[in-house]
């Protein structure tokens, strides 16, 4: 019982800063494009956020660790929050700098909320370390659904309601300030061990050329990254001109990569015995 109610508290925050990441996944390119943004100039924007999200991410967990993982994740709801207001602004630097700050909040999503999840779940609270296995399964499973959900959501209030492109960023900023309400009500502070940037990623670089199978894992991961980020700029003005529903295709989208994750652990599982070579 003592876990099933520390699992909820984790819950209770993760899964609605996932719902308000989702939440914007379907019309920002339509937004740009409303705005009378030209093709070059979206693609601008896209890169700003994808180089911002890169450049934290070398520095986030360090960030996080020394800022403490509790206001990490609180400072992520009120990054993100002002980074959905830039969205009412026409003006193109405000918005660079919303997709900068939107850079900064991914990287301290999938940083500061599963290190503060796993340091009070072995050091606080003694739990089988194990246990982090189930509680990441179904925060991934959620984290589907949710995914899924999100896009109906923000269909329904950019088109169904007619409030146009820039509603969903509006209705993600009620969920993050409620992420943020519950972190600092329930959760307790942790720190990490405050370690030396430049030997944090000295020894990263070294890992990466000490063994051939992680260099080349990383390559095919960067190169797959790659293609799922073309993809994503692309589908919107490839499919808007035909007047399909954005957000109802986006959630097609993420039942389809549910479905290909549940495919994989069907594989894996002692039924077929199928495994990765």
């Amino acid at each position: 019982p003592a876990f099933r109610r520390f699992q909820r508290g984790y819950y209770c925050v993760y899964l609605l800063a996932l719902a308000a990441d989702w939440l914007q996944g379907p019309y920002l390119y339509k937004l740009y494009q409303h705005y009378r943004f030209l093709e070059g100039q979206i693609a601008i924007l896209y890169v700003c956020g994808f180089a911002s999200s890169v450049l934290f991410g070398l520095v986030s967990s360090s960030l996080v660790d020394r800022l403490g993982r509790k206001k990490s994740c609180v400072l992520f709801s009120f990054t993100y929050s002002i980074c959905c207001l830039t969205k009412l602004s026409r003006d193109y630097l405000v918005l660079v700098a919303g997709r900068v700050l939107g850079g900064l909040s991914t990287a301290l999503l999938f940083s500061a909320f599963e290190a503060w999840y796993i340091h009070e779940h072995v050091e606080r609270y003694d739990f089988p370390t194990e246990w982090i296995a189930v509680t990441f399964s179904r925060a991934a499973f959620w984290n589907n659904i949710i995914a899924v959900g999100a896009g109906g959501a923000a269909d329904f209030f950019a088109e169904w309601l007619g409030l146009g492109p820039v509603a969903p960023f509006m209705v993600s900023i009620p969920l993050l300030v409620l992420s943020g309400v519950f972190a600092v009500k329930n959760w307790d502070e942790n720190y990490g061990k405050k370690r030396a940037f430049s030997k944090t990623c000295g020894d990263g670089l070294k890992c990466l050329l000490s063994d051939r199978r992680i260099l080349l894992l990383g390559t095919i991961q960067a190169l797959f990254e790659s293609v799922i980020y073309i993809f994503i700029f692309l589908w919107t003005p490839v499919l808007d001109p035909h007047g399909a529903p954005l957000g109802i295709v986006f959630s097609g989208f993420m039942a389809a990569s549910m479905l290909g994750s549940s495919l994989y652990h069907l594989a894996v599982s002692k039924r077929y015995h199928l495994q990765p070579v």
